[in-house]
């Protein structure tokens, strides 16, 4: 499952989505790293068309439930397997409330163990457009009160993937994050919780590129 990816930069954000963060990103993302990820406003009235559809945060990488002691969590719930989130203790009230992100990424790498060896691979869309990583977002009070926002992608089930199941270890499940096609951007950020397996999808193995970084 994908631990490190790379995070677009404002500019590419705002020409994309229209949005971007206004704290400083860091490009090269792991797990406990702060990165950027997009929502659907809280605040605004969902019946005003002039409301914007989307806002621009960044949190952890790493979802923290309400019960987090502190963000070290984070390093063991940077993935959600959409076939339990709704059940698992880290990600089920997100997943119960329908808490949707979009995580932006230009690349994500994946460890390629065909030669015997974890050779780091980049994989990134084929037309060279960033990837829409469906996720979930949790807002957590640390104990000196502060907030603290943080998101994890979702993942599915890859073994019959024609570009995905050549990752992970050999003997292993297949694991490939969601990445959502662009005309289904809104919809997944509004969507219900009782509608969000809809968008567990593979994404085609032709519209994706990988590239190994030794």
């Amino acid at each position: 499952m994908c631990s490190r990816y790379e995070a677009p930069e404002a500019d590419q954000l705002m020409h994309a989505f229209g949005v971007a963060p206004e704290h400083e990103m860091q490009s090269e993302l792991w797990p406990g790293y702060t990165g950027p990820f997009l929502r659907a406003p809280q605040a605004s009235d969902p019946d005003d068309e002039a409301a914007p559809s989307i806002e621009a945060l960044t949190g952890i990488f790493g979802l923290l439930p309400f019960w987090a002691k502190d963000t070290k969590l984070a390093r063991r719930t940077y993935n959600a397997r959409s076939e339990t989130a709704d059940s698992k203790p880290s990600f089920r009230s997100a997943w119960r409330q329908a808490q949707h992100c979009i995580i932006p990424a230009k690349a994500i790498y994946e460890p390629d163990w065909r030669s015997g060896k974890a050779v780091p691979t980049r994989i990134a869309r084929a037309d060279g457009g960033l990837m829409s990583i469906a996720g979930l977002w949790e807002r957590w009070t640390s104990p000196s009160g502060e907030i603290v926002h943080s998101y994890s992608m979702l993942t599915i089930n890859a073994d019959d993937h024609p570009l995905m199941r050549e990752y992970h270890r050999p003997g292993s499940e297949k694991r490939m994050v969601v990445i959502l096609p662009n005309g289904a951007l809104k919809d997944w950020l509004t969507a219900p919780a009782s509608e969000s397996r809809a968008f567990m999808r593979q994404y085609p193995a032709d519209r994706l590129q990988a590239e190994p970084k030794p």
